[in-house]
């Protein structure tokens, strides 16, 4: 069902972010000459942009990126913009080979905080605080681009925000007469059941790894409460907390119960959201970035978009966490390479394609975007407005571990998470790996 409802994207909530800590400093570069974007003086122009927004996968996305191409060449015809389209994780691997070469595209996408960090401290990325004090000065919502700041320059300019929902199959929940759960015990009792009716209870694609540091989060949020999870993260506390070893825990209860669609750790992303699309799976946590194939995306089935509902994760008896409180943050960005040949016409695009997606993403592509959006006139998906109103409501958000560490603890972290689904360690071992990781990346 889709309503008109007097949105305003301002998000005025406190963005909870860890600091990702602090970069070498990187100097603005000079252009070598005009300042002026080379298509603009008459010269052939081509800006290579890679991005991870593949045909349908990411339909909606996919296409509102075709549409701003395709005004920006018409309005430009010097210029031509040369995209690659890889998926998420064959995308963040190309970028690290491309990295190690200097080879970086001119305009790229990039994830926030420690995922930044080394390609700043590789003087990869250029700064783009000129674009902040132009057209797009004041359109972005509070907290989004200082996520993408390190040393008090900005690398990035964000293009999404995002919570991390549960999403439910309505249908499958009402054929087994099952409640939304309030409690981690209902929910357990809820995946029991559905188990028990030959159901896989939740879809899970860990072979990702980020997908299982979701739940471990979450889990980690409601049991030892946020600032505990934070405080762990960037070193000044400890995973070995009693909170944070009992979500570990946890965690490996809920694959000794059968929680887990079967061989989730061998399973990508995509495998497992095609097990929740198809309705062999009844839950599926996933960021708000997957609002478009249930609202928007015409080729996933009418009957399935209007069966998705959504839940937040449920408190933990005891705990000290908020039902309010969400993992999530800035989704991804877009950076202009350091070394590019046409770096002055490269952060034109990036302006034009920013100012661009705002609108066009929440009418196309149901996406929730980093830039202040007036949608008081707009015909919404309801599921779009009641995770709105709820990103609203916030009480606090916590950026997702793996972004907000830097590389090396993020690489530990995501391992150990996948050890920690598989059962290869214990949670007291998840727990020592994390403090040794992140003392070692002071």
């Amino acid at each position: 069902m889709f309503k008109k409802k007097g949105l305003m994207l301002l998000l005025a909530f406190s963005l909870v972010l860890v600091a990702a800590g602090c970069g070498t400093n990187s100097s603005e570069s000079s252009n070598n000459g005009s300042k002026e974007p080379a298509g603009e003086s008459g010269e052939k122009v081509t800006v290579n942009f890679m991005h991870l927004w593949p045909e349908g996968v990411s339909a909606g996305q996919n296409k509102i990126v075709n549409q701003i191409i395709k005004a920006y060449q018409d309005e430009h015809p010097n210029v031509t913009i040369k995209q690659e389209v890889l998926d998420n994780e064959q995308y963040k691997n190309k970028l690290k080979v491309l990295s190690a070469s200097n080879k970086l595209p001119d305009v790229g996408v990039t994830w926030a905080a420690g995922f930044l960090q080394p390609y700043v401290e590789g003087k990869l990325f250029t700064p783009v605080d000129d674009l902040l004090s132009g057209e797009l000065n004041g359109k972005f919502v509070s907290g989004t681009t200082e996520a993408y700041a390190i040393d008090g320059k900005t690398y990035a300019l964000p293009l999404e925000f995002n919570i991390a929902p549960v999403y439910y199959n309505k249908a499958l929940f009402e054929k087994y007469k099952l409640e939304i759960p309030q409690t981690y015990e209902q929910l357990k009792a809820v995946a029991k059941t559905l188990s028990e009716n030959g159901i896989a209870p939740i879809a899970l694609g860990n072979k990702d790894r980020w997908t299982g540091s979701l739940w471990y989060m979450y889990l980690a949020d409601r049991i030892a409460g946020q600032q505990t999870l934070s405080g762990a993260i960037n070193g000044e506390g400890s995973f070995k907390d009693e909170g944070l070893l009992k979500a570990a825990t946890e965690v490996q209860t809920l694959v000794d119960s059968d929680a887990f669609v079967k061989g989730f750790n061998g399973l990508s992303n995509e495998e497992a959201k095609s097990e929740f699309l198809n309705g062999k799976a009844a839950m599926y946590m996933m960021g708000t970035w997957e609002l478009p194939n249930f609202t928007t995306n015409e080729d996933i089935p009418k009957d399935f978009r209007d069966s998705v509902g959504f839940f937040k994760f449920p408190t933990v008896e005891g705990g000290k966490g908020d039902i309010n409180s969400w993992v999530g943050g800035p989704g991804v960005g877009l950076f202009v390479s350091e070394n590019s040949a046409v770096k002055e016409e490269a952060k034109a695009f990036v302006e034009y394609f920013v100012t661009q997606w705002g609108e066009q993403a929440v009418t196309g592509a149901g996406v929730i975007p980093a830039t202040k959006v007036d949608t008081s006139s707009m015909e919404l998906p309801q599921l779009y407005i009641d995770l709105f109103n709820e990103m609203n409501q916030a009480s606090s958000i916590t950026l997702f571990a793996d972004v907000q560490m830097q590389a090396s603890a993020a690489e530990t972290h995501l391992n150990m998470i996948q050890a920690l689904f598989g059962k290869a360690v214990a949670p007291e071992k998840f727990s020592e790996e994390h403090d040794k990781a992140i003392s070692e990346g002071k």
